[in-house]
């Protein structure tokens, strides 16, 4: 069973203790953004150039996306509404296939598309160990969603209105200033993004909208909350069961709606989304403005290594069409997707779906498009496969709510685990002594990414040989990782720790046999850690004393330590992290 790794903001219960690091300084981040040079087609980046993904210009990637809403545009759409709809964004960055914004349309006269920059995402921190919840990288990336959602509302008739502080408390009083009747959003799994929706939904029972004709016939109405399902591949509504009898194994998951549901087909746009609302917005200050890196606190240093991902739909639409028409990638998927270094062995579409900036059911229309004008093989099921995983992780959240960021997991296994400062400030730090771990936790401080393989790797190492506790690695990647979401970040590490829905418990990963299996020849350690390039490329991989010493020895070694190469590390006390409740 392949594990993979697609990943907002944490999801643990506002009221639960909170732990926070107090023997540790404040982290410091030295997060690097990438430059954007462009780069070769090549499926291996250029030693010491950093590669834009998509490696489309800005011209041909806003031509493929202008192509794809036409496809999906259908001028015999017709509004049967009245008065202002507003729509309010949230982890669902895109235009096309957004069923909430097309039906705030059809719902109205006027709608007004909304983003609240709560600070509860982007300034706060993780809930037990107290790392950034958004690191710079994702923070960028975020941010450049933001400006292509912008730029394609205004394409279509519209515009979004900008607003820093806390949803229930923006958007009440928007709702207020433009008389809207409702509010569509769409609707998350997590206990943050619920409690926010609960407290939007009863604000806005508090707000009074008059209507329109003469003083006294109509009773002023109250703006409601209307919420739609349109994160998933398939629709919560058309699953061959109730999530809460939904499979505990993803085998049988998957077989059970491949079997007996369908993916219903992506929304139509109508030819213009217009017109934002004619009045209100001068009273709450107009349309505001996108926040910048250094209005968040946040900074990024340019690196000239791995990829650089560009934020926004324009850049997603010309990923996909990157990936699958011009590079023709898509039918060798299923051979490549294990690799680690370069932009084309796997999709890399995880960054905008976890941003909400491409559509799961785009990318099943474009599979199906594909396999009937190129080939059908089990490379182009695969990426539907993944997709279904991605649903899995995200169906489950909702099964079994906040147990999923819990110690024990949904199993409520009981363990004991370590919170060893100095192991774990090694593992994050990429300064393990093992070179495949260093390699991938370098890209992941540099890119905000790691290949599915790496993530496997890293935690495998994390929980199974450091006998670290789980969260806070998972925590470490909600920090980083430009494609978090909770539901596939915490899913992944509860299997990965044996505290998931996996029947089998104990999922190690050799290291040496990894190495030997995905970079056999050690460019992708001599890649992130050019100290080893001058060794022999078998080497690489298995430097001895060419490279630093070894944190721990391996649970399993397979024979490739030697005993002399081995750190007796010192026993240390594992109450490294003080409670406090807050």
């Amino acid at each position: 069973m392949l594990l993979h790794f697609l990943s907002s903001s944490s999801a643990s219960s506002p009221l639960c203790p909170r732990f926070l690091l107090h023997t540790i300084p404040p982290v410091s981040l030295r997060f690097l953004a990438m430059s954007t040079a462009a780069s070769s087609s090549s499926s291996r980046p250029v030693r010491g150039a950093a590669v834009p993904v998509p490696s489309l210009g800005v011209d041909e990637a806003g031509a493929v996306a202008d192509e794809a809403f036409q496809r999906h545009t259908s001028p015999s759409l017709r509004r049967g509404g009245a008065g202002v709809a507003v729509v309010w964004f949230r982890n669902d960055l895109r235009v096309l296939d957004n069923e909430a914004l097309v039906r705030a349309w059809a719902a109205s006269e006027a709608v007004l598309p909304v983003f609240c920059v709560d600070p509860r995402v982007f300034e706060g921190s993780t809930h037990y160990f107290g790392f950034p919840k958004t690191g710079a990288l994702r923070a960028q990336f975020l941010i450049e969603c933001l400006g292509d959602l912008k730029q394609n509302l205004r394409k279509k008739g519209l515009d979004l209105l900008v607003r820093h502080g806390k949803p229930e408390e923006i958007l009440p009083s928007i709702a207020k200033a433009v008389s809207a009747h409702t509010v569509y959003a769409h609707k998350e799994t997590y206990s943050e993004e619920l409690l926010v929706e609960r407290l939007v939904c009863q604000r806005l029972e508090q707000v009074q909208i008059t209507q329109g004709g003469a003083p006294g016939q109509k009773k002023p109405l109250n703006p409601r909350l209307q919420l739609i399902w349109g994160a998933t591949l398939y629709h919560i509504d058309d699953l061959p069961f109730t999530v809460n009898n939904l499979p505990d194994v993803y085998t049988q998951f998957r077989k059970a709606v491949e079997s007996k549901s369908s993916v219903r087909n992506c929304s139509k746009l109508p030819p213009s989304l217009g017109p934002p609302p004619s009045s209100g917005l001068d009273e709450i200050g107009g349309w505001g403005t996108i926040p910048t890196l250094e209005s968040l606190g946040l900074s990024v240093t340019k690196s000239e290594k791995g990829m650089h991902f560009i934020g926004g739909e324009s850049a997603a639409l010309g990923r996909v069409h990157e990936y699958f028409w011009k590079k023709d990638q898509l039918k060798v998927y299923k051979e490549t997707r294990n690799g680690m270094l370069g932009p084309d062995y796997s999709t890399k579409f995880s960054p905008w779906l976890a941003s909400g900036s491409l559509s799961p059911r785009y990318i099943c229309e474009e599979v199906k498009r594909y396999e009937k004008q190129r080939v059908a093989n089990d490379s182009t099921y695969w990426v539907l496969f993944e997709l279904i995983w991605r649903d899995y992780f995200r169906f489950l959240s909702a099964k079994y709510g906040n147990s999923i960021f819990h110690l024990g997991g949904p199993r409520k296994v009981v363990s004991k685990w370590s919170q060893d400062q100095a192991l774990f400030e090694s593992w994050r730090e990429g300064r393990t002594g093992y070179p495949l771990i260093d390699a991938n936790m370098r890209e992941l401080s540099t890119t905000g990414f790691m290949s599915n393989r790496g993530r496997q790797i890293v935690c495998s190492f994390l929980v199974r040989d450091m006998g670290i506790d789980w969260r806070i690695g998972a925590e470490w990647f909600e920090t980083c990782l430009l494609d978090y979401d909770p539901a596939s970040n915490y899913g992944n590490w509860t299997y990965g720790a044996g505290v998931g829905n996996d029947p089998r418990e104990d999922r190690y990963f050799s290291i040496p046999k990894q190495a030997k299996t995905y970079d056999p020849e050690g460019e992708y350690v001599a890649y992130w850690l050019p100290e080893l390039r001058s060794l022999a490329k078998e080497r690489r991989n298995f430097p001895g004393a060419s490279y630093i010493r070894q944190i721990v020895p391996l649970k399993f070694d397979g024979g490739n330590q030697k005993k002399d190469q081995q750190f007796n590390r010192q026993r240390r006390p594992n109450n490294m992290y003080r409670r406090q409740v807050k």
